[in-house]
C-alpha cells in the first residue's frame, strides 16, 4: 500500500506526459489508450492511472521523459496566413513555425534555448494579426482562457461601409450570433431559421469607440469572451463585413513588435498574467491604487452615565434649592401673624 507522501506526489500520467512537453493533455490520453505508454515496463491503456514523476520510470514511444519542462512564455505577432493550432490537416501554416525549425524555413531568431512544445492560449483566425500568448504552461493557459477570468482583448476592426450608431449601441449591448464555425449574413441568406436551429448564443456586453471616422471605418473593440470568429460575425449581424482585425491587447499585455517577431515575456509580465487569471476580483483598478480612501475615524466610545448616589440609611437627603424656598417661605409666614382679609362688598340688589 502506498503511503501517504507517495499519494500527493502521484499525478495522472496524461497530466506527466503534458508537464514533459511530449504532447497536449487529450493527446497524452489517446497515447495512453493506444498502449504507447510504459510505468516501470509495464504497458498502461486505462485512463487516471496514476505515477510518480520522480520514482516511476515512465516511457513514451520507447523515450524515456526526463521531468516537466522550464515554463516558457511568448508573445507572438501573429501575421494573415497562419493558422493558430499546433498541426493543421489541409498542411498551412501554423504559428508553430515561428518557434521550430522546418521545412518553411528556421524559427524565429528572438527565441533562445531548445523548446520542446509550446502551443497557443486562445485563438486568432486564419485572416486576423496581432497579439498572441505562446506557452508550454497549461495551468496557466486553462486559467486565463476560462470564462470567470474575464480576461480583456483589445482589437483594432476595419469594418466596410458606416454603420449607424444605433447598430453600434446594439453590438454594445450584445447581439445574437450563430455557435458555428460559419459566418451568418441575415441580407444575404435568406434561410436563416434553418441555421438558428444549430444554436444561437447572445454576445457578452463591449467596449466599442470610433478610432477613425471614414467610409470604411476602424474601432476599438474591447471583450471579456473569446468565441469563434465573434468579432466578425457580430458585424454581420448589423449587415458589415469585417476587413481586418488585429488584436493589440491582451490582459495587461500590450502589442510592441513587429509582424512575425517573437519575445520572452519578463517576469513582471508573467506576475500580471497570473494575476489576471485569478479574475477581476483579485485585481486593483489603478484609480484605487494611487488613490486609496482614507480609512473612516472610529467613533468615539460611548461614556456611561455615573450612577446616582443613593443616601446611606440615618442621612436625610440633601435639600434642593426648591425646599429651600418652599422652607424660606414657611419660616416667614411663621414669624409674622396671619392678616385678616376684608370681606368683599356685596353688590346691591337691583329692585
Amino acid at each position: 500500500m502506498p503511503n501517504d507522501r507517495e499519494q500527493q506526489s502521484s499525478q495522472r500520467l496524461q497530466k506527466i506526459i503534458a508537464a514533459a512537453g511530449i504532447a497536449s493533455r487529450r493527446k497524452a490520453e489517446e497515447l495512453i489508450a493506444a498502449g504507447r505508454v510504459q510505468v516501470n515496463g509495464q504497458t498502461v491503456t486505462e485512463l487516471g492511472t496514476k505515477a510518480d514523476p520522480a520514482q516511476d520510470h515512465i516511457r513514451v514511444d520507447g523515450k524515456l521523459l526526463h521531468g516537466p519542462e522550464r515554463p516558457r512564455y511568448f508573445v507572438l505577432n501573429k501575421p494573415k496566413g497562419y493558422v493558430t493550432t499546433a498541426s493543421d490537416p489541409e498542411g498551412r501554416p501554423t504559428v508553430i513555425d515561428f518557434f521550430q525549425s522546418g521545412p518553411r524555413g528556421p524559427r524565429s531568431p528572438q527565441v533562445a534555448g531548445q523548446i520542446e512544445r509550446v502551443f497557443p492560449v486562445g485563438r486568432l483566425d486564419y485572416s486576423s494579426e496581432g497579439l498572441l500568448l505562446m506557452t508550454n504552461d497549461g495551468e496557466l493557459a486553462n486559467a486565463l482562457t476560462r470564462a470567470a477570468a474575464r480576461i480583456e482583448k483589445t482589437y483594432l476592426v476595419k469594418v466596410s461601409g458606416k454603420p449607424s450608431d444605433s447598430a453600434i449601441n446594439q453590438l454594445r449591448h450584445g447581439v445574437m450570433i450563430d455557435r458555428g464555425t460559419q459566418i451568418h449574413n441575415p441580407a444575404q441568406k435568406p434561410d436563416a431559421p434553418a441555421r438558428r436551429s444549430q444554436g444561437r448564443v447572445m454576445t457578452a456586453p463591449a467596449r466599442i469607440r470610433l478610432l477613425r471616422d471614414a467610409d470604411n471605418p476602424w474601432y476599438e473593440m474591447i471583450l471579456i469572451e473569446g468565441r469563434n470568429r465573434e468579432i466578425r460575425k457580430m458585424f454581420e449581424e448589423i449587415g458589415h463585413h469585417v476587413e481586418k482585425i488585429r488584436r493589440v491587447g491582451y490582459g495587461p499585455l500590450v502589442l510592441d513588435l513587429e509582424p512575425g517577431h517573437v519575445r520572452e515575456l519578463t517576469l513582471e509580465e508573467v506576475a500580471q498574467l497570473r494575476r489576471a487569471a485569478q479574475g477581476p476580483r483579485s485585481t486593483q483598478s489603478p484609480r484605487s491604487a494611487q488613490s486609496p480612501r482614507p480609512a473612516k475615524s472610529p467613533r468615539p466610545a460611548k461614556t456611561e452615565k455615573p450612577a446616582r448616589k443613593m443616601p446611606r440609611p440615618g442621612r436625610t437627603r440633601p435639600t434642593r434649592s426648591v425646599d429651600r424656598r418652599v422652607k424660606s417661605s414657611s419660616q416667614h409666614s411663621e414669624s409674622q401673624p396671619p392678616t385678616r382679609r376684608r370681606p368683599a362688598a356685596r353688590k346691591p340688589r337691583r329692585p
